[in-house]
């Protein structure tokens, strides 16, 4: 406990990190402000009644950081941008001036991240539309005016826009990527609620299964924890090179492959795709066209977060999404390129295609284990649910996940950063 506290006391004595996690806290304040300011039009306590009723609603409100339940300005949470950078991937990968856009360094990260707003705007509009839509059938919202609806959907938009603000506001100025911190603030700041709401359904007979739950728990941090640091080293050798005159000294170094290169986002995306079909469900449940509602009361049941459809579902697509994703960010060809061009080589593997081929099989071999983690992972509150017959877990393995994961890299940056200090005034 005396090395961690001595770490923060250290991180605390410099005034440039010092600063940072100072504006990341009060970034976080506005946050939790802007969480409690209710849209003017909605009635509170039937919407919580609703919340307290529907487990795919509650499962929104988690990812939303309570905004939801509370119907904030801030109610969409980032989900419409989540879900715009999504599209815009898959889009990169069918257009060759989008990856070429996406190679450009800083300017094509900034043109990425424009066209990423741009596409939010619209996914931000429907998803209003249909979340108005679903609260007015449920009497939670009255009828509004054309002139109202229009404010509602643009105040909806304008909270969207000002949490991806945040956002990048902490990523500039503040502690690691803006996005994932405002999604574990949103889940940790959850989790006494969540809990009281958990323990209110605890009898005599269920304590040993709570106890079980607190355990397992512990085993799933220390899983992640385990998953997020294992690391396979690949040794890549370099030769003695001649250049300018000069001989370099051959080296011997390591190229880390990681068990889960992809980290937490495969997993928010899955989530946003899968909680999409019970959202379309829900905004044509009560058409007056009986085909279309039979249709939509049939989604709502086959993609029911309890069931095993939604579940099933739900683990193939996180399992997707982890070579998708790994794909992106790690490219064997590229690696193997660039290990030939400094003169390496990994020893028994010659350079060039046949390196390419190795690194993409032992690719394949550890993102398939990591790949099942997060698919067992992304699934855990189900499956403690039916063992424990605890109904109300709602933050498991995913929410587990997603706050270890961001705690580790925040952690890995300042130590990153405190090594970089050391290093400027030894030299």
């Amino acid at each position: 406990m005396k090395p961690i506290v001595d770490k923060i006391k250290t991180i605390f004595k410099d005034p440039l990190l010092k600063k940072k996690i100072l504006f990341t806290f009060f970034i976080f304040l506005i946050f939790r402000i802007f969480a409690f300011l209710p849209v003017s039009v909605i009635n509170l306590s039937r919407l919580r009644a609703l919340f307290s009723q529907n487990q795919f609603l509650s499962l929104l409100d988690i990812f939303s950081g309570g905004t939801l339940i509370n119907f904030s300005v801030m109610a969409l949470g980032l989900g419409p941008y989540i879900n715009a950078s999504i599209i815009l991937q898959l889009l990169t990968i069918i257009f060759p001036q989008l990856e070429q856009l996406a190679k450009e360094g800083e300017y094509g990260r900034a043109k990425i991240n424009q066209y990423t707003r741009f596409i939010t705007l619209p996914i931000t509009a429907i998803q209003a539309v249909g979340i108005y839509v679903l609260l007015q059938n449920q009497k939670i919202i009255p009828h509004l005016n054309f002139v109202e609806f229009i404010s509602f959907i643009l105040t909806m938009a304008a909270g969207t826009y000002i949490l991806m603000w945040f956002g990048e506001l902490i990523s500039e100025f503040g502690l690691g990527n803006g996005i994932s911190i405002l999604i574990f603030t949103g889940i940790v700041a959850r989790v006494p609620v969540v809990f009281t709401q958990t323990a209110l359904t605890i009898n005599s007979e269920l304590i040993f299964n709570l106890i079980i739950l607190v355990l397992l728990g512990l085993a799933v941090v220390s899983a992640v924890v385990f998953i997020n640091e294992a690391v396979r080293k690949i040794p890549v050798y370099y030769a003695k090179r001649i250049k300018g005159g000069k001989v370099y000294q051959g080296a011997t170094n390591y190229l880390p492959l990681k068990l889960n290169q992809a980290g937490v986002i495969p997993i928010i995306f899955a989530v946003s795709f899968v909680l999409f079909p019970q959202l379309v469900g829900n905004f044509l449940i009560y058409a007056k066209n009986p085909f279309i509602s039979k249709s939509a009361n049939f989604l709502v049941k086959l993609f029911n977060p309890s069931g095993f459809f939604y579940n099933f579902f739900y683990f193939i697509l996180v399992i997707g999404f982890t070579f998708f994703y790994t794909v992106i960010v790690f490219s064997p060809g590229k690696i193997a390129e660039e290990i030939q061009k400094y003169g390496g080589f990994i020893p028994g593997i010659r350079p060039g295609e046949a390196t390419k081929k190795y690194l993409e099989t032992i690719l394949y071999k550890i993102t398939s284990v990591g790949a099942v983690f997060l698919g067992i992972i992304a699934i855990l509150p189900s499956i403690v649910s039916k063992v424990t017959g605890i109904a109300n877990i709602v933050i498991g393995g995913t929410g587990i996940l997603i706050v270890v994961s961001v705690v580790l890299e925040t952690f890995k940056m300042l130590e990153a950063q405190m090594v970089m200090k050391k290093y400027d005034k030894f030299y």
